[in-house]
Parts: structure tokens; C-alpha cells; sequence
């Protein structure tokens, strides 16, 4: 497995996260720029301001709150707990591929779960009891089959999903926070996520002490979506904040699915308008696994497919080499351990079953999830 990111690296990247002004795009317009975090704060007393680069950032740049970071960094070292930056090889794939994502992610619990095949579930925080059991049902039918089900911990059909893959046998759920995760919101699903941690994880872009605000609620949808290879919507008004999260799938290429209700049903008519606009009509789990089983493990229809979690020790221990940029060979052999020879056959196979992509050069990329065909026109 590739090393972590250098702790004093980590520690740069924090003081860029925590600096009000500095959000995921102007985040990476500084990478791109410095190539990394240090060499922005190393460059930061001579920049003048420019454009999203104002001068109060500036400012802040040149006198970190370096106790604030160290906290930080305390907080990630404990076992069971990680802070992981958008270049460290952990990072889900996935979300790394959408055009916004979190510089810092802190998790609790497995992060290896993050990069496991995902489906969001969505929906009214105040569902009818059809809605809650739907949910609850579709999200035990996934979990069953290996699909790890993520959503907000919020009420209503967040937990009903939750609840539901925690009933499958070995079902796997991640919820993701919009607070530090030092705090449960709500405080009534303290027990839940205990339950959550026991066999998934929590996942916030927010550092530990960071208070439930309602922008936070909004940014967090999408990256509900991005870990997700879709997001299935049950049960939401018009007006919902569930139909921002399924908005959130749509511009990161991800597929929409909605489950139909009662046309005197409120709570039904965002699912409607998501169906008119092309997302997928969903009425049993295989609604949803014929879509994205080839992504990941599971069964299909009538059939086992061999795939990313079925695979054997070496074949995850050369995946685990993979971070969000192109490697070569020697390198994957370096660091997996394996020859040459068998590295090579290795890549072959897992190009052959759609897990990773040869690049121009000699090089190769953990493949990442095909664009949806349908389900886009909204």
C-alpha cells in the first residue's frame, strides 16, 4: 500500500481547509498552481491578492491557527479514526472524481469501505410509513448483496435506509455528517450511528467541534452522491432537499433512480418529476443492481459475476497500490511487493474485468464508474 501523506504536508493542507475563502475549487486551483500545500503557505507572504485569492485569505495563509491543525491531527491519529487528503490513496475514487471535492475528508470507522460499491438513499424526512418500509426493504435487499448503502443520518428515510442495511447479515451502511464528527445530528441517532460504526463508517468534510449550520446540510448531499454509483430518491415534496442531492448525481454523471408513489401522495410528486425527466423507475432491488453491478461485486440477474471484493489477497493488495493519479509499473511493483511478471499479469486481468484503465505511457488508473447512458436528461 502506498505510504500516507507526510505528516507536515497533511498539516498544510488543513491550515488551507480551515481558511475561511478557501473552498474544494480554489483548493485545487492552489495545488494545481503550488503542487502542494506547503508551497502555497511557504508563497503566501509575497502573493498579492486576485480574483478568489482575496486578501483576508492572505492573510490568514501567513499566521496559521497551527493549535486548531494539531488538534486535528491528534484527532485522525487514534486507531479507528483517519484524516485523509484528496491525494492520499485512501481517498474514495469515486468522490475524487466529481468537480468539487472535499480537500479533507475525516472519517471514522473502516475507510476501506469507502471505495466499496455504493448506492445513496434519499428522501422526506417526515415519510409516510410505505415510504420508511420501502426504504427500509430496498435498502436490506442491496445490503444483502454487497452493496454498501450511504446517506445523511438525518430523519426519516436517511435512517430507514440505514436501518435497513444494518439488518441485512453483514450489511455495511456509511453515513455522512454535517458536523465533526466529535457529534451526532441529530442527537436521537447517537445510538444509530454507534450501530453505523460497528460496521461502516462516518464521514465528514468538516473538522472535529464544527457545528450542525444549514449551508452544511446542502454541501453535504454531494458528496452522498459522489461515493455513490447512484442515488435512488424515495419519497420527496417538490421542494425537497433530497431532490439537491439527486441534482448533485446528475451533474457528477451518476444515475438517478426513484421509486413511484400514490398520485395523492405529496411526499410522491418529486419522485414523479425525477421520472418524467428520465431518472430510472425503481420497484424491487434488482431495479437498481441491473444498473450497477457491472461497477462492482454482487450478483446479477441470473448470473455471479467476479469482481473488485471477490478478489484475492494480491490482487487487492496491488489495487491498494492505486492512488487518484497515473502510476507505472515499477512503481506498483515497488510498493505491492509482487514481480514484475506477475504485476504485469495482474494488470491484465484487471483490465480484462473493468477494475483498472491502461493510460498512454505505460501507465494505469483505478477505473472509475462509466457515465450513465439515461437518467441524465433532467
Amino acid at each position: 500500500m502506498l505510504p500516507p501523506m507526510p505528516e507536515d504536508e497533511l498539516r498544510c493542507a488543513l491550515v488551507l481547509h480551515r481558511t475561511s475563502g478557501i473552498g474544494p475549487v480554489l483548493y485545487k486551483e492552489l495545488m494545481a498552481h503550488f503542487g502542494t500545500a506547503e508551497a502555497v503557505l511557504a508563497a503566501a507572504p509575497s502573493l498579492r491578492p486576485r480574483g478568489r485569492l482575496t486578501a483576508a485569505i492572505l492573510a490568514s495563509l501567513t499566521a496559521p491557527t497551527w493549535s486548531a491543525v494539531d488538534a486535528d491531527i491528534a484527532w485522525g491519529a487514534r486507531p479507528g479514526y483517519a484524516v485523509m487528503e484528496l491525494r492520499d490513496p485512501r481517498y474514495p475514487y469515486r468522490l475524487a472524481q466529481i468537480p468539487d471535492p472535499p480537500p479533507i475528508l475525516f472519517v471514522r470507522g473502516d475507510c476501506a469501505i469507502l471505495n466499496r460499491r455504493q448506492i445513496a438513499i434519499v428522501g422526506s424526512r417526515n415519510p409516510s410509513t410505505t415510504g420508511r418500509d420501502t426504504a427500509r426493504m430496498l435498502a436490506r435487499d442491496l445490503a444483502a448483496q454487497g452493496v454498501v448503502i450511504t446517506s445523511g443520518l438525518a430523519y426519516g428515510i436517511d435512517s430507514a435506509g440505514h436501518e435497513g442495511a444494518l439488518e441485512a447479515e453483514n450489511g455495511v451502511t456509511v453515513a455522512v455528517a454535517a458536523t465533526g464528527l466529535d457529534r451526532v445530528y441529530p442527537p436521537q441517532h447517537r445510538e444509530l450511528a454507534h450501530r453505523i460504526l460497528e460496521r461502516g463508517a462516518l464521514v465528514s468534510e468538516y473538522p472535529p467541534g464544527t457545528a450542525p449550520l444549514a449551508a452544511h446540510f446542502l454541501r453535504r448531499n454531494r458528496i452522498i452522491s459522489g461515493l455513490s454509483l447512484g442515488t435512488l430518491v424515495v419519497e420527496a415534496a417538490l421542494d425537497s432537499g433530497s431532490l439537491t442531492t439527486a441534482q448533485c448525481a446528475l451533474d457528477q454523471n451518476r444515475d438517478v433512480f426513484s421509486v413511484p408513489g400514490s398520485i395523492y401522495n405529496p411526499l410522491a410528486r418529486g419522485c414523479h418529476a425525477l421520472l418524467r425527466q428520465g431518472a430510472f423507475l425503481v420497484e424491487t432491488s434488482q431495479d437498481i443492481l441491473r444498473h450497477i453491478t457491472p461497477h462492482g461485486t454482487g450478483t446479477t440477474v441470473g448470473s455471479v459475476i467476479k469482481t473488485e471484493d471477490s478478489l484475492d489477497s494480491d490482487y487487492q493488495k496491488l489495487l491498494a497500490c492505486f492512488g487518484y493519479d497515473p502510476v507505472p509499473i515499477d512503481a506498483l511493483v515497488e510498493q505491492s511487493g509482487l514481480t514484475p511478471a506477475v504485476v504485469s499479469s495482474m494488470l491484465t486481468i484487471l483490465e480484462l474485468r473493468g477494475l483498472v484503465v491502461g493510460q498512454p505511457g505505460g501507465l494505469y488508473t483505478r477505473a472509475t464508474s462509466t457515465p450513465p447512458t439515461l437518467g441524465r436528461n433532467i
